[in-house]
């Protein structure tokens, strides 16, 4: 991963064989940012995205593999019991330009990843709610 950064964005850029969210974490936790909005686009070969059930309160997740493009990445860093919290969606196009979408649990970089991080001056804590099934904003 290499990085500039240009007032309160930074521009990532992912390489091939790292993996989006655990190097998106770590990039925070090292720069401490605490609140932030991500974008990117980029390519995978393997992702696992999810879909939240708000009936059963569950995750139900589903494994790709194969040339995707990432046509979207999109989401929210914030923090919950002190620690980094990502909150990312991803939209993925394959061969035959159908897309897949949901929660972005992993995807690992294939050709490039290109991400910006759009820093907002505050913190903000998530909480659990019970009655959502979700750790929703503190506000």
């Amino acid at each position: 991963m290499k990085y500039r950064k240009f007032g309160t964005k930074y521009v990532l850029r992912i390489d091939k064989g790292e993996e989006i969210v655990e190097t998106l974490k770590k990039f925070c936790r090292e720069f401490d940012i605490k609140l932030a909005a991500v974008s990117g686009i980029g390519a995978t070969n393997h992702a696992t995205i999810g879909l939240f059930n708000t009936s059963t309160k569950q995750y139900h997740s589903r494994q790709l593999t194969g040339n995707f493009e990432i046509t979207n990445l999109s989401g929210n860093v914030s923090s919950m019991n002190g620690e980094v919290y990502l909150h990312l969606h991803i939209t993925l196009s394959g061969s035959n330009c159908s897309a897949f979408g949901g929660h972005l649990n992993s995807a690992v970089i294939s050709g490039t990843c290109e991400i910006v991080i759009d820093l907002i001056d505050g913190v903000l804590d998530r909480q659990f709610d019970e009655d959502v099934g979700l750790n929703i904003y503190k506000i």
